[in-house]
């Protein structure tokens, strides 16, 4: 359906309330819900299949700024860019006028030595599963080739982020004490900056999708979109991690 025909429906849009609260209960969805990640919060993960997650997630990460990228070379919007390219720089890093930061990619690197993987490992890719692979291109093409406003609206996922880092952290030293405490900074960065882009990405949506109920509609589809993705990375990450598991037996 092109734009000018969901502004064209005619049934009134919902007050911004409750298109806001739509949009939260879609939290339903989030694959902290996942059996992978119940098990996870509930320290059933053995130590490879953790540090399979690390690894594949790891391909998550560094798409995350390729996919900030793309909504940029899409938007005209000069405000726009300057607010959304931070968050490029939270996750690739950056070291201008004397502010350092080596960025939540390399973060994620240290988390994944701190469940014993090398930088090698990470970075090579090697324990990467296709499925895992598609899932995240998948939305690196959505952003690419889709508008970026719509683009923008698939970022909402992150309002419901800092629950499940907070989560890791609260758990992780219980129920997995092998695990270095130092490789758990990404989680507590991302508590604050997951909720600030939630600000910024949330007023957005809000603002624009309300021009009629359709457009709405759109957002709530697009959200769930980008959840189902991170569902699927999810289930990608745990049926390989279940053939790695059923090989190692068997030998």
């Amino acid at each position: 359906m092109t734009v000018r025909a969901l502004m064209d429906d005619r049934r009134p849009a919902w007050p911004a309330r409750e298109f806001e609260a739509k949009l939260r209960d879609k939290g339903t969805s989030y694959h902290i819900y996942h059996p992978f990640h119940v098990m996870m919060a509930e320290g059933k993960l053995t130590k490879k299949q953790l540090q399979g997650w690390v690894a594949n997630r790891y391909y998550y990460q560094i798409a995350i700024p390729v996919k900030d990228a793309a909504i940029l070379s899409n938007c005209p919007e000069r405000e726009i860019r300057r607010e959304w390219i931070q968050r490029i720089l939270d996750h690739d890093g950056c070291d201008i006028g004397g502010i350092r930061d080596p960025g939540g990619i390399e973060a994620w690197i240290h988390l994944g030595q701190a469940v014993g993987l090398t930088r090698d490992d990470m970075t090579s890719l090697r324990l990467l599963a296709p499925a895992a692979r598609f899932a995240v291109d998948a939305y690196v093409n959505f952003a690419r080739r889709q508008p970026w406003q719509e683009a923008i609206a698939s970022s909402l996922t992150e309002m419901f982020a800092p629950h499940i880092h907070q989560q890791r952290i609260d758990t992780w030293p219980e129920q997995y004490p092998w695990v270095e405490t130092e490789g758990l900074q990404y989680f507590k960065n991302r508590l604050t900056q997951a909720r600030r882009d939630v600000q910024h990405g949330l007023r957005f949506t809000l603002e624009y999708f309300s021009g009629s109920r359709a457009l709405q509609e759109r957002a709530l589809d697009i959200l769930q979109f980008k959840l189902d993705v991170l569902w699927s990375l999810a289930d990608a990450i745990m049926l390989s991690q279940c053939e790695i598991e059923i090989q190692g037996a068997k030998q």
